[in-house]
This record gives C-alpha cells, structure tokens and sequence, in this order.
C-alpha cells in the first residue's frame, strides 16, 4: 500500500510539472500584453513612437519594369489593330499575362477599353464588354499573386461630368500622335503585309501573282464579354489573370471609386471613394481656383466577395496603405494618423494625433535650418537652441504641414510624410515645399499601459 501511494504521488507530480510545462509553452494571455505578432494586436491597443525627420522609406511599389509597354503588344496594335490607340501595358507580377489599355478614336477622353494578352503579344481575351468604359487607367492593379485585377468602369456613352482620372499623368491625347504615326507606318507598308484587307490587285500581296507569299489566316478575334452588370458611377471590377469571370465588387451607384490598393495576402481592397455631388463641387471649386483637382474620399475596405466596410466618415487625399501582414489599414488625415483593423468579428481603430509633436519637430527643424543658414553668411554667434516651454505658433512655422502621403514597409514601422503641396494648372504656379519623413515605431501596449 505504502508503494502505491508513492506511485499516485509520482504520477500527480509529473502530470503537474506537464502541465506547467504547456503553460509556458503557450501564448500568454492578451491581457498581459503577450502576443505572439503585431498582427494579433488590436488597433485600439497598440502604443507608438514618434520620430522626426527620419530617411525615405524603401519604395514597396509595383517594380516599374511591370508597367513599361510590352513592345509584343504594341506590335500586334501596329499591325493588326489600326483603328484602335494603345495607351499603356501592366504586366502581372509573375509575368505570365499582360493587360492592354487601350482606346478607340470614337470614345470620350476618360474612357478606355482592356484585353488581356500573353507575353508575346497573342490576344487571349477581351475583358470589358462594349457597354463598359474603364476609367482611371492609372490605377488599375494585379493582386500580389497575379490571381485577380482590378479596375474602375462604368456605362459607356453615359455623359460624365468628371475630368479624366485624376491620377493620369499622360492623357490619351498624349499617346494619340505617336500611335497615329506608328499606324501611319503600317498602312504605308501594307503593300507587305498580309490580311484579309489587303488589296487583291496589289501584285507583292497576291498570292496567285507571287507564288512564293502565302496568305496567313488571322486568329479569330475574341468576343467581348455580355452580361456584366454596369454602373452610372465608377465602380470596382475584378476579373481572374485570363481576363474571365469579370464582376464587379461594388455596387453602389452614385459613389465614384477612384483608388484602390490590394492587401498584402490578395484578399481584399482598401479604396477611397466619393458621392458624385461632392466630386462635382470640388472639381468645379478647384477650376475656378486654377488649381488641379485632386479627389477626396472616405476609407473603405473591400473584399473580393463583395462585402465592405466604410473606415472613416472623415474625407481624405491621402492614400490608404495596408500593413505588410493585411491585418491593419491606415490613413491620414490632416496631422492624424488612423489605424484600422482589416478583419475579426469587432475591428478596431485608433487615432494617432500628431499635431504637438510636429509642431515640436517643426520648430526644431526650423531652429535648424536657420542656424546652417547663419553658419554659411558666417554668422558664428548664433544664439543656441533653447528647451521649448510652450507648444509654438503654427503660423510661425514654414516646415510645419499636413500629412500628404504614408508608408507601411515592416509591421512596426509606419511612415509618414509632410510636405506644402499646391498643384496649379499653369504649372510654373505649382510649389512642393518642405517635404519631411517621419516614422512611427508601433509596439503593443502592456497590462500597465492598459491600465
């Protein structure tokens, strides 16, 4: 008897030790702070760190070389398509599908047209149906995993009261002359060329003159597709990497889409977006002013399957960006910071006001540049800087400006960007000044934080 008591006392002590051992391996509870990534953090509960005037983070945008022109597609444009403008080319990322944008000399200058090719310029598919016209070709996007694109289209043929896409840099009218010269080129060689609209009392291009020509049959073109539901407002598309299965994502007509950026995972959207009215006002408002429009709208998250959910009633410029592991979006608003939670049953948000630490910062940076520039008149008795004791005057300080762009390189680390910005249509009138960077170190907070 003595024995088995010791063996039942053996055999508690080791399941305890067991048992301790699974506690230490596990992750501690959320309320001591103890996550096991910043991804598992809520919004509302991290902590931050200001840092003034730090470098540029690294560019994390879509490698350029992506959005050079195919010169594949270009060619079958040259030769086979002369009635039709090619404007840009976006490669996938994996490189294995390229997107043609493209337009007809009859559509309006806001609207284009997209068909999806391979690498070495076979037309696989037309995307867009006849009725759609895509707007804002700029800022059409491929998902990180080349599965899925996305674009901005709506009705053709409906009067739109919106100037061409605001992110656009290079109009169609641009692109028109060189391509008008390319196809110039072609027509005067089709003495050379075969097709079905070739001259038969041409000598070079018929076959029973020149028995050594073959004519070639061209590949049938592809029908484009019927049956997409489209939109009196610009509206979010999505279609897979073959140019099938176009649908649109976002129905809400009388909002205007105009951005939109993919999760870092490939399964959803941060987008801005706008009501028709307020795009109508302050387009005019900024014509009136000679200035260049720049669209505002509120933050929204969407996701592939169509759900979404607005972020943010406040309207913003500012582009929104995705945390490098899709848990968090943020924007930015005037001298504020918001961070958002992506997903779970109760997402969060939290506010990060940065106005007294940039007008620290700013006042700092000013003190700074004033003393280098007494340093180069060969001021040496420049008074040294002394420890603020009140928040300064913002009218006093040139560098203090609100936050224009933002970036999200690591999981801890979100930048962001200051700067004067004034974009006029006489562009000598157009001034950027004082750009700065600033970065935010994000951490979780602790039990005593939360407390």
């Amino acid at each position: 008897m003595p024995i088995q008591s010791q063996i039942t006392k053996l055999s508690i002590i080791i399941i305890l030790l067991s048992l301790a051992a699974c506690q230490r391996d596990a992750p501690l509870p959320e309320t001591s702070g103890g996550y096991n990534a910043l991804a598992d953090v809520p919004a509302v509960r991290l902590n931050y760190r200001y840092e003034a005037d730090v470098p540029a983070p690294a560019d994390n945008r879509i490698n350029a070389a992506n959005q050079e022109r195919n010169v594949a597609v270009q060619t079958d444009f040259d030769q086979n398509r002369p009635q039709e403008l090619l404007d840009k080319t976006l490669t996938s990322p994996d490189g294995k599908r390229v997107l043609a944008i493209y337009h007809q000399p009859v559509d309006l200058q806001s609207e284009f047209r997209l068909d999806m090719y391979s690498p070495d310029g076979t037309l696989l598919r037309k995307v867009t149906a006849e009725t759609m016209a895509v707007h804002f070709p700029d800022t059409i996007v491929w998902s990180p995993d080349s599965a899925s694109l996305a674009f901005v289209a709506m009705l053709r043929g409906v009067p739109v009261e919106t100037p061409e896409g605001p992110q656009n840099p290079n109009p169609p009218a641009a692109n028109t002359n060189t391509n008008t010269a390319a196809n110039a080129n072609t027509s005067a060689n089709t003495n050379v060329q075969l097709s079905p609209d070739a001259n038969a009392n041409t000598a070079i291009a018929d076959p029973e003159a020149n028995p050594e020509v073959t004519a070639t049959p061209a590949a049938p073109t592809p029908a484009a597709p019927t049956g997409v539901l489209t939109f009196r407002s610009e509206q979010i598309y999505l279609c897979n990497a073959d140019g099938e299965s176009v649908k649109p994502i976002t129905q809400n007509e009388g909002l205007i889409y105009f951005y939109y950026v993919w999760s870092p995972d490939g399964t959803m959207l941060a987008a801005l977006a706008a009501t028709s009215r307020e795009w109508l006002f302050l387009n005019q408002r900024a014509d009136l002013q000679g200035e260049i429009f720049v669209p505002v709208g509120r933050p929204r998250i969407v996701e592939k399957t169509g759900r979404e959910r607005r972020l943010d009633d406040g309207l913003t410029a500012v582009q929104p960006v995705w945390s490098p592991d899709s848990a968090k979006v943020a924007a930015a608003f005037d001298t504020q910071v918001r961070v958002y939670d992506s997903g779970g049953n109760t997402p969060t948000q939290a506010a990060i006001p940065l106005r007294n630490n940039l007008l620290i910062s700013s006042k700092v940076f000013d003190d700074d540049q004033a003393r280098k520039l007494a340093d180069a008149n060969v001021q040496t008795n420049t008074a040294p800087a002394q420890p603020l004791t009140a928040l300064p005057d913002e009218k006093t300080l040139v560098s203090y400006n609100p936050v224009v762009a933002i970036s999200w390189p690591a999981d801890s680390e979100l930048y962001f960007q200051t700067a004067f910005i004034k974009r006029m249509k006489n562009e000598a009138d157009s001034v950027t000044s004082f750009p700065r960077w600033h970065r935010l170190i994000l951490t979780p907070q602790t039990l005593s934080n939360k407390l």
